[in-house]
């Protein structure tokens, strides 16, 4: 299969015919996001339920072989029961109209081949970091009975927040015999790169298959590039029946011997040195990651355990008729092999020498004369061999017990404990405990144990070490305080605290600059859990203004309003009006009806009243002369006759009198004598 990358590609949607479509009535298939060998995966929305998944659809043709699709039903089926915290959930499965397809997890995020693509080489402790929960998941695979069958970087999912699950379980195993075949004839399952040897010869797989892809990826992860490269698939092939995965170190210089051991162990070509199955293999990571993390640079008991016992048994003829032929059975061969580390460290002289030439004959040597021993030694001889053999047999058969059962215990269940009650049960057991990383649980209250490695019932070495991961209880953030902060700074923030950023809603605000976080739905301090939707109100700056018109209106109102408007309102100047009132606005600029926006200035002409002039005394003057002087000020004149008039036409008084201040243009009225 190719990676099944659970995100967004951008493929046009409108030219594939599945987009669009109810699957089984319940899955809305949506955008395709990755596409296989053998199958194509949509994000779907599944209307029963409300939330998005990942459909895996079966390309055309595929899903029509019946026994291809009765296979994939029951590995689906097997995948679905398989619940683990590292493995992409399967939800559903199911075939409409033909269309056979999966329901699963929808994981956002990238694959372990991005990060080989970017990180590597790397260093053992973050390449192992990266392994561990992959082999996890294998290792409750194989319990489970699954065989994963195509591990690889792009079946390695890596979510957003940090999570590994490793995807396509149990997909590879439901393809026929008819799909792929190695170039002798047997089934190819998987991808060559990764391939085991006995898979590339006879098809046969079973977990250690998947521990050998996993000591792959290891290589990979370590190196950047591959152990086996070649032209075609079947010279990797190849390669991989005939030639072992080089030691890390070799590429990379500075790699501990034991992690080059480690990778020798997981890629053995004689798949019986192999652990023997992804649970071994995690032990043996747990036990090179805690000497890497003490810093230990050379562990020869360690390298030791790890590296491959390979006892290359030559090929003999049968004890010639005189008894003079090599005796095919030597106890200090099988007696190096079988003792403590140190021997066997001693011992063993290259890793992996299984399918290379055999040594050549011993040197010839000059027949000795010596007399045809009786045959009663002949005798003797023989029953000697037969019980050396017997002895070997017997020997063996302890060793193999010991090295595959005999030295392991049950991991007890400690699921629920506190940490003193869990110490004591797993020491009472005669294990080590290690504590691993609190983690949070809706189910486990804090400080108590919510999950060992290995699990309880699996087995571990006598002695061994279990990790223990105490729960923190319920996982809830709080909402942080969001107000003042610009819509990026605020969406950092809740991803910080692993709540989601839902919508924002625009308002307008006087006081708060555009694109500033107003307030927050729910608001700052609400208790939520990780995953949580925050909506953000933001301003959209101050509401534009339509200008109304002060012309002839208090200046002190208009400059009020204004200010309250956030407009930048002030008086350009003053000047006298004979028709608009002292403090009212004369003309504003701009004028009335204009758009203004917060901070937009506004200039106001107020009128001083009408200009004042001293009115000049005329009494006793002539009227005509009264007159001309009055008018020649810009006054008007008015004339009455007085009380007593006597017909002299001479002023007798004056309104306003003489020395008062009048509008200029006022009425003067003269009183005529």
């Amino acid at each position: 299969m190719q990676p099944e990358r659970h995100a967004r590609t951008g493929t046009d949607a409108s030219s594939d015919p599945l987009n669009g479509r109810l699957l089984d009535g319940r899955y809305r298939v949506g955008a395709r996001i990755a596409r296989g060998g053998m199958a194509s995966v949509y994000e779907a929305t599944d209307i029963r339920l409300d939330r998005t998944v990942a459909v895996k659809i079966m390309h055309a043709g595929l899903g029509d072989d019946d026994e291809f699709a009765a296979r994939f039903v029951r590995e689906a089926r097997s995948a679905a029961r398989l619940s683990h915290p590292n493995v992409v959930a399967v939800y559903d499965q199911g075939d409409d109209h033909g269309t056979v397809f999966l329901a699963m997890e929808l994981i956002e995020g990238h694959t372990l081949r991005d990060v080989i693509r970017k990180e590597s080489p790397m260093t053992p402790s973050r390449a192992l970091a990266l392994v561990e929960p992959m082999l996890s998941a294998l290792a409750a695979a194989h319990r489970a009975g699954l065989i994963h069958r195509d591990v690889k970087p792009e079946n390695v999912l890596i979510a957003d927040d940090g999570r590994v699950k490793v995807a396509d379980f149990g997909l590879a195993r439901a393809i026929s015999t008819e799909t792929q075949h190695t170039a002798t004839g047997g089934v190819l399952i998987g991808t060559v790169s990764y391939l085991a040897p006995e898979l590339v010869v006879d098809g046969r797989a079973d977990a250690r298959a998947d521990v050998y892809a996993a000591g792959v990826v290891l290589f990979e992860l370590l190196t950047g590039v591959k152990p086996h490269e070649g032209e075609t698939p079947i010279q990797v092939a190849y390669k991989h029946v005939h030639e072992d995965v080089p030691p890390p170190s070799s590429l990379v210089p500075g790699i501990p011997a034991y992690v080059d051991a480690l990778v020798a162990r997981a890629t053995a070509r004689d798949r019986s040195l192999r652990p023997a199955d992804a649970a071994v293999l995690l032990h043996q990571v747990h036990r090179v990651t805690h000497a890497l993390a003490e810093g230990v640079q050379d562990d020869p008991d360690l390298t030791a355990d790890l590296t491959p016992l390979l006892m290359h048994v030559e090929p003999t003829e049968a004890p010639s008729p005189d008894d003079t032929a090599a005796d095919p059975f030597d106890p200090r061969e099988y007696a190096a092999l079988m003792a403590p580390s140190a021997a066997r460290a001693e011992r063993t002289t290259q890793l992996h020498t299984l399918d290379r030439p055999p040594a050549g004959p011993p040197a010839s040597r000059p027949p000795r004369r010596t007399p045809p021993p009786s045959r009663p030694r002949r005798r003797r001889r023989g029953l000697v061999l037969l019980l050396v053999a017997l002895l070997l047999a017997a020997g063996t058969g302890v060793g193999a017990w010991w090295f595959l059962d005999g030295r392991y215990t049950s991991t007890p269940g400690v699921l629920g404990m506190t940490k003193g009650a869990a110490t004591q049960k797993l020491d009472d057991a005669g294990l080590e405990v290690a504590w691993g990383d609190q983690v949070y649980s809706e189910t486990v209250p804090a400080g108590r144990v919510v999950a060992t490695d290995p699990e309880p019932g699996s087995k571990v070495v006598d002695g061994g070490t279990v990790t223990v991961n105490l729960s923190l209880g319920k996982e809830r953030y709080d909402v942080p305080k969001l107000k003042g902060k610009t819509v990026d700074e605020a969406q950092d923030a809740l991803t910080a605290t692993k709540l989601e950023y839902g919508t924002s809603e625009e308002r307008w605000s006087n006081t708060v600059a555009e694109g500033i976080v107003i307030a927050t739905t729910p608001k700052a301090g609400t208790t939520l859990r990780p995953g949580a939707v925050v909506d953000l109100v933001v301003s959209k700056g101050p509401k534009p203004v339509t200008l109304k018109d002060w012309v002839g209106k208090d200046a002190d109102d208009a400059l009020a309003w204004m200010d309250g408007k956030g407009l930048d309102g002030s008086i350009a100047g003053e000047e006298y009006s004979d028709t608009v009132d002292e403090g009212d606005v004369i003309s504003m600029d701009p004028p009335a009806g204009t758009t203004m926006h917060s901070g937009d200035p506004v200039s106001l002409v107020v009128s001083k009243g009408p200009e004042l002039v001293e009115v000049p005394s005329v009494r006793a003057q002539g009227v005509d002369a009264a007159t001309a002087t009055l008018e020649a000020l810009g006054f008007h004149v008015v004339t009455e006759r007085a009380s007593g008039y006597l017909g002299l036409g001479f002023v007798f008084s004056q309104d306003p009198g003489g020395g008062d201040m009048a509008p200029k243009g006022s009425t003067i009225t003269l009183s005529l004598i």
